[in-house]
């Protein structure tokens, strides 16, 4: 059964949308003036700052993203939109794009992006991102689609 959070997280983001896109600029905001010091938590857990550029626009569109670590170097994103039908704008722009710009511990990088196909590695990230933020679990089973998962390497 989806969480409480999970379900909030998908009306929301099906219904108020705008909501989320000026809290997210509002979030960037704070991350960047602080250094990463504040904005830098959703729900009580960790986010980091991935700039990407825009399919149509050309231009960098910043997202906040939980958080999950896959040892020292790499980065696990989800690409769950909150459960809702179609992926997120951020996840194609990054798959377009073949990577981004991070922002977390007060660094900016580079990185590539990988989608994982089916498989043993995709189902190890997976229980990561659960683990990490366990509404992931929740837009899951809001969604007949099957989420994507990928990984950022440093570039």
């Amino acid at each position: 059964m989806a969480s409480i959070t999970g379900r909030l997280a998908n009306l929301m983001s099906r219904y108020a949308p705008g909501l989320g896109r000026k809290g997210t600029e509002r979030q960037v905001e704070q991350f960047r003036s602080s250094g990463g010091t504040k904005g830098n938590k959703v729900w009580g857990k960790p986010v980091f700052l991935l700039d990407v550029v825009g399919r149509s626009s050309g231009e960098s569109r910043p997202v906040m993203l939980m958080l999950v670590r896959r040892g020292e170097e790499q980065l696990v994103v989800v690409g769950s939109n909150g459960g809702n039908p179609k992926d997120p704008n951020w996840y194609l722009n990054l798959m377009a794009a073949g990577g981004g710009h991070v922002e977390l511990d007060g660094r900016r990088w580079a990185v590539t992006a990988r989608e994982l196909p089916e498989g043993p590695e995709r189902d190890e990230c997976w229980e990561l991102a659960e683990a990490a933020y366990p509404d992931f679990a929740s837009y899951q089973q809001l969604t007949d689609r099957r989420i994507p998962v990928a990984v950022l390497d440093p570039a």
